[in-house]
């Protein structure tokens, strides 16, 4: 698709600001006009709504929202030579976009945006990761936003969906399953992508709850299955030790074998576990 709105194609802003992706950015680079509109539409309807997008790079996706009717978008973008391609798409939406040079580990959104807010974004591979983490573990739930619709390498959307006896489940399927239903609904091959990466990757969808599935204390449960999956090929009785005396009691209070693993055990064993450690 070359256009969605009368500006250049994105090969062509490309080529114009030299744009060439930066592994040490976790760049690559979504050039296809269809597929960014079509990520934007995995979020559902957005025009009662304000967009958070991290690394924009050149704004493939930035265009897709917008042309799919975003009340407004908020950029977080590192590379300063991306923003001259993302001023451009600001002028041909007046007052939708705005774009904040800098660290998005770093810098507080909230101020630049008003509820309901979706976060929409083809995320850097190296903080791909540690942002999600963030995003499910604020001090106080509900967080800000209403749902996450991300791009990851694929064997991490799998981690985030991930069931338990299964090859990707561990600490990552919990924390976002605890508070949020997650599904995949979109997958991206590397020819999709400039420069194409060697894995294939995958949208992930997360709507929030508006509590947890099951009770439990969060900074505890966080503890109990860093401590498990840590140590994920251990017995349970011996990778949890460190949770103090009588953990092999509890285990079997929480209906959970001592001799079991922390791949074979469920988000509500975990969570009742959880409660007894306290």
């Amino acid at each position: 698709m070359g256009t969605i709105d009368g500006l250049p194609t994105l090969r062509d802003v490309i080529r114009d600001h030299d744009l060439v992706a930066r592994k040490q950015l976790g760049q690559n680079f979504l050039l296809d006009l269809n597929l960014t509109a079509k990520i934007a539409r995995q979020a559902g309807d957005l025009t009662a709504c304000d967009v958070l997008e991290i690394g924009p790079g050149p704004g493939g996706l930035t265009r897709g929202l917008l042309a799919e009717g975003a009340r407004r978008v908020l950029c977080i973008e590192k590379d300063p030579r991306c923003l001259p391609a993302l001023e451009q798409i600001a002028q041909a939406y007046p007052g939708r976009l705005q774009i904040i040079c800098g660290d998005a580990l770093q810098i507080d959104p909230l101020a630049h945006l008003t509820a309901p807010i979706r976060v929409i974004a083809n995320l850097p591979y190296n903080i791909g990761t540690e942002l999600l983490v963030r995003w499910l573990t604020p001090p106080a739930w509900p967080p800000f936003w209403n749902s996450l619709t991300l791009m990851f390498q694929r064997e991490v959307a799998e981690r985030i969906v991930a069931k338990p006896r299964t090859e990707h489940y561990g600490r990552l399927a919990l924390l976002a399953q605890w508070r949020c239903d997650a599904r995949i609904v979109m997958s991206l091959p590397p020819e999709a992508f400039t420069p194409a990466p060697k894995v294939h990757s995958a949208v992930v969808h997360l709507t929030r709850l508006d509590g947890p599935r099951y009770p439990a204390d969060g900074a505890v449960l966080a503890r109990v299955t860093a401590m498990a999956f840590n140590q994920r090929r251990k017995m349970l009785r011996s990778s949890l030790k460190g949770m103090g005396p009588g953990i092999e009691e509890k285990l079997v209070s929480a209906g959970i074998e001592p001799t079991a693993r922390a791949e074979e055990i469920g988000l509500e064993q975990f969570c009742a576990l959880a409660r007894l450690i306290g």
